[in-house]
């Protein structure tokens, strides 16, 4: 069972498309058609187009793309704001908010064509997006799964609380989890297949396999390919096996 999957893209349109095209090479090389391309959530924030890769993938779904896009924690926080500029994400550090420079709300915004509103009135902020940003886009983001389960392999945005059902998993642990699951060795039943925590380098531990390589931080965007629990990092050179490796995970 074949799927790709392609990491945290934080507003990189130019790198969504690179990673689309290795996607594409692959599958020329193989004669495959079928197989799904799991994005694994964070399309917005901090890169200069996230209006045009929420385009670029609501535009490819409504074309019969075999893609699958997961929510992720930037995504629900665009969400949030466009709801009610003054609620805050629970899981969010209570000095921050999504217009704050260090989760770049305001690169989002800048995207739809609004000033940079960092010394604007909130009120004025908040009615010239709504002004800007279709709410298809807001429909589009705030209805996206949470996971994905395709054979022995659980796609899903951060993580997973360890020892707890599936069908037991809060929204909360599936978008925004750190504590508790990076640390965790255990074999958790399915291969976890994340991004959320960047690295400078997608990496596989075993039990899960983080491939938030810093897109947004001026990274790479990680494209690969699993084939049953197996896993090959995608390049313009071709596939590259990606093996477990005892290298802990670091947040940022």
């Amino acid at each position: 069972m074949r799927t790709y999957a392609i990491g945290d893209i934080h507003g990189h349109l130019d790198l969504l498309k690179a990673a689309h095209a290795l996607i594409a090479a692959d599958r020329a090389a193989i004669g495959d058609t079928e197989a799904p391309v799991v994005h694994i959530g964070d399309l917005v924030d901090r890169g200069p187009d996230s209006r045009g890769v929420i385009d670029f993938l609501m535009q490819g779904q409504a074309m019969g793309a075999p893609w699958v896009v997961l929510k992720g924690n930037h995504d629900r926080l665009f969400t949030l704001f466009m709801a009610d500029p003054h609620d805050s994400d629970d899981c969010l550090r209570a000095d921050l908010a999504w217009l704050h420079p260090r989760l770049g709300g305001g690169t989002t915004l800048a995207s739809y064509g609004l000033e940079a509103p960092s010394d604007r009135p909130l009120a004025d902020v908040h009615a010239e997006a709504h002004e800007a940003v279709p709410p298809q886009h807001v429909d589009y983001l705030r209805g996206l799964p949470t996971w994905h389960l395709r054979g022995d392999v659980l796609f899903v945005h951060a993580g997973i609380r360890p020892g707890v059902d599936l069908r037991e998993q809060t929204e909360d642990d599936l978008l925004w989890i750190r504590d508790g699951f990076l640390s965790d060795t255990r074999d958790h039943g399915a291969l976890i297949v994340h991004g959320h925590t960047a690295l400078s380098e997608p990496t596989h531990y075993g039990n899960r396999l983080n491939i938030d390589s810093s897109a947004a931080y001026g990274g790479t965007l990680t494209a690969v390919v699993i084939e049953g629990r197996e896993v090959w990092l995608l390049t313009e050179a071709g596939r590259v096996r990606l093996d477990p490796s005892p290298q802990p995970a670091a947040a940022e």
